[in-house]
């Protein structure tokens, strides 16, 4: 069984900058596509980013290209997303997903299917 835990989230003005940590206990986040999905109030959740097992590929909604990153880090068990010129709508509920049964990242990544485990999520509030 696979725990993941999200970090990082916090309050910041727009304009500003945070970076939000995926931790696994239990097994490695090696053998996984790793996404981060994120959820405002009143709106359903949507698709972020996602990284496969090895970091060869990445994808990401177009609401954030060019501001955000996913990246691994092997060594910490990590999955990072570092988020640049937060903007308002920003402001959400932020999730780590991993997935077993596609490691190098399913046909219907972003729709949430496919995903093994999910974290408990992270707060995100961006001020204007």
């Amino acid at each position: 069984q696979v725990q993941l835990v999200e970090s990082g989230g916090g309050l910041v003005q727009a304009g500003g900058s945070l970076r939000l940590s995926c931790a696994a206990s239990g097994r490695t986040l090696g053998s996984y596509a790793v996404a981060w999905f994120r959820q405002a109030p009143g709106k359903e959740r949507e698709f972020v980013a996602v990284c496969s097992w090895n970091g060869g590929r990445t994808y990401y909604a177009d609401s954030v290209k060019g501001r955000f990153t996913i990246s691994r880090d092997g060594a910490k068990n990590t999955v990072a997303l570092q988020m640049n010129s937060l903007k308002p709508e920003d402001t959400a509920v932020y999730y780590c997903a991993a997935s077993l049964r596609y490691p190098s990242i399913g046909p219907n990544y972003e729709t949430g299917k496919g995903y093994d485990y999910w974290g408990q999520g992270t707060q995100v509030t961006v001020s204007s």
